[in-house]
C-alpha cells in the first residue's frame, strides 16, 4: 500500500471518475487504474465498482474511505514538520 494509491483511491472517491482524478494526479487512466487494482489487492477487497459514468464506491470502499483520508492528513503533516526552512519562508517553496 502507497501514498501515490490512497491519494489516487480518495480523489476518485471524491470525483467519482477515473479519468478525471488520472488528469488532475498528473497520471495517464491506465496508471491510475493500476494503482486502484494494486490498493483493492494489498487489501484484498474491491472499493471501485467502474462502469462507464464513472466509479462507485462499494461498501468496503465506503468503510476504508475515512481511515484512507485520516492517513493522508498523517503523511502530508509529517512532510509539513520535516521541512527544514528558514523561519519566515513558506512550505511552499519547498514542494514538488
Amino acid at each position: 500500500m502507497h501514498e501515490r494509491e490512497l491519494r489516487a483511491f480518495a480523489l476518485i472517491a471524491e470525483i467519482g471518475r477515473m479519468d478525471m482524478a488520472a488528469k488532475k494526479l498528473g497520471y495517464s487512466q491506465p496508471a491510475i487504474s493500476y494503482q486502484i487494482k494494486c490498493l483493492e489487492q494489498s487489501l484484498r477487497t474491491r472499493l471501485l465498482i467502474r462502469n462507464p459514468s464513472g466509479a462507485q464506491l462499494t461498501n468496503a470502499g465506503r468503510m476504508i474511505l475515512p481511515a484512507v483520508r485520516a492517513v493522508l492528513v498523517l503523511i502530508d503533516s509529517i512532510k509539513e514538520a520535516s521541512v527544514v526552512r528558514p523561519e519566515n519562508e513558506p512550505v511552499s517553496a519547498y514542494r514538488h
